[in-house]
């Protein structure tokens, strides 16, 4: 951006480039504004949301449970990669793999490739359903470690109900 007001204003130098770097230069061009950030967030999570709602579509028009399972885990991924745009992707991922949420970011994964394997791979509509029921309950308790407090509460609502 820098560089195009110095174009605009004719204040471009043919050494400025020479000094900055090509690194720079792919920094600078790689680098999206905080509404962009937030734009491309909205857009992603919504498709993501969208992709588990068409999942969800196809076992009302009975497509089958694979459909279903493929487009739910998709719908997933995406809502999860949509918030690399709000810190980065090399942030988000240091945050996934945090201490305090190590566990719930492994067993949302690996919920994510059993279910893909037993609606695609096996075709076992009962075990293909129960990993999308441990998929949603580790995504909310992997969406939860990011709200403080929130794992907490939950685990203090479910012992006094159980109690």
């Amino acid at each position: 951006m820098d560089k195009l007001r110095k174009v605009l204003s004719g204040n471009e130098d043919a050494d400025d480039d020479s000094s900055t770097g090509i690194m720079a230069d792919i920094s600078s061009a790689t680098t999206l504004s905080w509404s962009s950030r937030i734009q491309a967030f909205i857009i992603c999570f919504v498709l993501g949301i969208l992709m588990s709602l068409l999942g969800s579509l196809s076992m009302f028009l009975h497509k089958g449970l694979a459909l279903f399972a493929v487009f739910y885990t998709l719908g997933n991924v995406i809502s999860l990669a949509s918030t690399c745009f709000l810190m980065g992707p090399f942030k988000q991922l240091k945050k996934m793999f945090a201490e305090t949420r190590l566990i719930a970011t492994v067993v949302t994964i690996i919920m994510m490739i059993l279910t893909l394997f037993a609606g695609l791979g096996l075709k076992n509509p009962p075990l293909a359903l129960l990993c999308m029921i441990l998929q949603f309950l580790s995504m909310t308790w992997y969406s939860l470690s990011y709200i403080p407090y929130a794992r907490d509460m939950v685990k203090k609502t479910l012992t006094t109900c159980i109690a």
